[in-house]
C-alpha cells in the first residue's frame, strides 16, 4: 500500500478567513473563500526561487501559488538526514508546490515518498528543463517528452507516493518532434496512463543542440494557439499557461481566453513589487492592503537575521539579500542601491546592518508608497488566439476506427 502523508488537498488556498489545522504534523490552511483554480503562480527558476525569493514573494502576495526550483530526486534521496536544508519552508509560503526531475522511477518515488513530511500542495515533474546538464547528461528535463509512456510510469509512482495532487510541467515539443499532434499525443499518454490531470505548459519548444538555456527561453518562438487547442482537445484537464507572460494585464488576458492557470517566471522575478503586488487584487479580487516596501522589508528583516548561518556558512547575507536586489526595479534610487550593495556584501555580517548601509539610497517616498497602478501590458495578447487553433487532435484510436 503507498504511504500516505494525511496533508488535506489543496483546493485553491483563496481565503479572506483562514483556520490553521494540525493534520499529521502539517500546519494546513482551509481557505473560506470561493474557489477561483490555479489564477497566477510564479515559476520554477534554477538558483531563483528558493526559500528567500519564495519568502519574499509571500510578502508581497498572498494568493499566488508558488513553486520552488527543481529539486533532483536522486538528490532528495541520498541527502535523506539533511533534508530540511531542501525541503522545508514556512508555512505561510502555502500554496506551494515541489518540483522533482529525474529518470530513475524508484528514485521519483522514494523522493515523492521523503517529502511528504513537509507537505507540499501538489508534486510536480520537470519534463521541460532544456540545461544539458538535465536534458543531456542527466536524460531528464524535456528529453522526457520523448518517452511519454516513462513519464506516465513515473507519475503513476509519484502519485502512488501521496495524497497531494500530481501535475506535469513541459514544453509544446522538442527538436524536430514540435507537431502540434505529437505534444497532443504526449498529454493523451500521460493523462491516460497515469493520474496526472494538469499539465504546465511552456509555450516554446526545447532545441537541445547548439543554444544554451537562455537562448531555448526567447529563440524558439511562443505557439500560444498550441496551449488554447490543448483546452479545447482535453477539456477533462487542466492546464496552466507558461512562457513570455509578463504583466498582469496578460495573466488577466489568457484567463479571460480560457486558460485555468497563468504562470510567470522571470519578470516575477525581475519587477517583483509591480508584478506581484497587483496579483492578488487583480486576479484573486481582493481588496488592496495598502502594504509599502518598508512594510515588506522590516519582516524580511527578522526573516533574513534568522536564516542567516543556518547550515554552517550558509546562507550569507548575499544569498538572503539577492532577491531583494530587484525590489526597486525602475525607481528612484535604484542604482545607487545596487552600488551600495555591492560594496555592503564585502563587510555586513547581518542583515540589519546591510540595510543600515543600503537603504540610505531610497528615498523615502518610494519605500512609503504602496503599489502603484500596474505598468501596461499586452491585454490583447490572446485576443486572435482562438482564430489561430491548429486542426483538432485526433486519437490514434479514433482514426484508427475511422479508417476502418
Amino acid at each position: 500500500m503507498p504511504r500516505k502523508n494525511n496533508c488535506m488537498r489543496n483546493l485553491g488556498w483563496l481565503a479572506d478567513t483562514i483556520f490553521l489545522l494540525g493534520l499529521g504534523g502539517c500546519l494546513v490552511m482551509i481557505s473560506l473563500h470561493c474557489f477561483i483554480g490555479f489564477g497566477a503562480c510564479v515559476a520554477p527558476m534554477m538558483d531563483w526561487t528558493d526559500h528567500h525569493y519564495r519568502t519574499l514573494a509571500r510578502l508581497i502576495s498572498k494568493h499566488s501559488w508558488l513553486y520552488t526550483e527543481m529539486l533532483a530526486a536522486e538528490t532528495i534521496v541520498h541527502q535523506k538526514d539533511n533534508l530540511d536544508r531542501f525541503l522545508a519552508y514556512s508555512p505561510d509560503q502555502h500554496p506551494i508546490v515541489l518540483q522533482i526531475g529525474g529518470s530513475n522511477i524508484e528514485s521519483l518515488a522514494k523522493a515523492t515518498e521523503l517529502a511528504n513530511t513537509y507537505c507540499y500542495d501538489e508534486i510536480n515533474l520537470n519534463c521541460g528543463c532544456p540545461s544539458p546538464k538535465v536534458a543531456g547528461h542527466g536524460c531528464f528535463g524535456v528529453s522526457l517528452m520523448l518517452n511519454p509512456k516513462f513519464v506516465a510510469e513515473a507519475m503513476s509512482a509519484i502519485a502512488a507516493s501521496t495524497n497531494v495532487p500530481v501535475s506535469v510541467k513541459c514544453r509544446i515539443g522538442v527538436d524536430d518532434h514540435d507537431s502540434y499532434h505529437e505534444l497532443c499525443d504526449f498529454i493523451y499518454q500521460v493523462s491516460s496512463l497515469s493520474p496526472t490531470k494538469h499539465f504546465i505548459i511552456h509555450s516554446r519548444k526545447a532545441l537541445l543542440n547548439g543554444i544554451s538555456p537562455a537562448e531555448n527561453r526567447s529563440i524558439p518562438p511562443l505557439k500560444y494557439e498550441y496551449f488554447y487547442g490543448l483546452l479545447r482537445d482535453f477539456p477533462d484537464l487542466t492546464f496552466t499557461i507558461n512562457g513570455g507572460i509578463t504583466s498582469v494585464d496578460e495573466v488577466s488576458a489568457a484567463r479571460e481566453a480560457g486558460a485555468h492557470g497563468v504562470m510567470v517566471g522571470r519578470a516575477a522575478y525581475n519587477n517583483p513589487w509591480h508584478i506581484l503586488g497587483h496579483v492578488d487584487a487583480t486576479i484573486y479580487g481582493t481588496p488592496r492592503c495598502g502594504l509599502t516596501r518598508r512594510q515588506v522589508l522590516e519582516k524580511y528583516l527578522a526573516y533574513g537575521d534568522s536564516e542567516l548561518g543556518k547550515y554552517g556558512h550558509k546562507p550569507t547575507v548575499r544569498d538572503i539579500v539577492k532577491p531583494l536586489l530587484h525590489l526597486f526595479h525602475s525607481e528612484p534610487g535604484n542604482g545607487l542601491w545596487k552600488r551600495k550593495a555591492d560594496a555592503a556584501f564585502r563587510n555586513c555580517t547581518t542583515i540589519e546592518s546591510f540595510f543600515e548601509e543600503t537603504l540610505v539610497a531610497i528615498p523615502d517616498s518610494v519605500l512609503d508608497s504602496p503599489v502603484a497602478e500596474p505598468p501596461p501590458g499586452r491585454g490583447d495578447l490572446f485576443a486572435n488566439i482562438h482564430n489561430l487553433l491548429p486542426p483538432s487532435y485526433r486519437k490514434r484510436e479514433e482514426a484508427v476506427t475511422i479508417c476502418a
